[in-house]
């Protein structure tokens, strides 16, 4: 296999205004970031790299929660990671990524964010059942694939900002 990509943590500052942004003050952001993991194949045979809970978390049925993971990821040119809720959250509590599916560019890393990985998780259980996210499990799986582009290609721009910038 061809090895393209290389899992980072973001700064200490940025992981700390994003979680406060997210959750307020009331957390030890210190204690948080020091205990990101950070992303891994389970298996040899895995596809996905399984992201951690940086702290326990309890999302409601019909509740959304942004989740700072702490990661980046180094991409080479060529290559998108693509994130999807765990089977396992999405059978259990219908739990899933609020775009569907999250699309990280290789561009993303140099983002003023420093390309700080966000997952917005939506618990859209029709049971009524609370999801509950321990710190340190899995809970979504990231897959790097390839991609082209179309021979006329033109793009030229540079990412400057970060989630969602670069169709403004």
């Amino acid at each position: 296999m061809e090895r393209i990509a290389q899992f980072e943590k973001v700064s200490f500052e940025q992981f700390m205004a994003d979680w406060q942004k997210a959750f307020g003050n009331e957390a030890d952001v210190r204690k948080i970031y020091d205990g990101i993991r950070l992303p891994k194949r389970a298996t040899e045979g895995s596809a996905g790299y399984d992201f951690f809970m940086p702290a326990d978390l309890s999302i409601e049925p019909g509740r959304e929660v942004l989740i700072p993971t702490g990661i980046r990821v180094r991409i080479d040119t060529g290559y998108v990671l693509m994130l999807f809720p765990r089977s396992s959250l999405g059978f259990r509590y219908r739990l899933q990524l609020d775009n569907t599916a999250g699309i990280i560019d290789s561009d993303y890393y140099c983002a003023e964010n420093e390309g700080h990985i966000m997952c917005k998780l939506i618990n859209d259980s029709r049971q009524d059942k609370t999801a509950v996210l321990k710190e340190g499990s899995g809970f979504v799986q990231g897959l790097f694939l390839p991609f082209g582009i179309t021979m006329d290609d033109q793009a030229e721009e540079k990412r400057t900002g970060g989630f969602g910038s670069t169709t403004k």
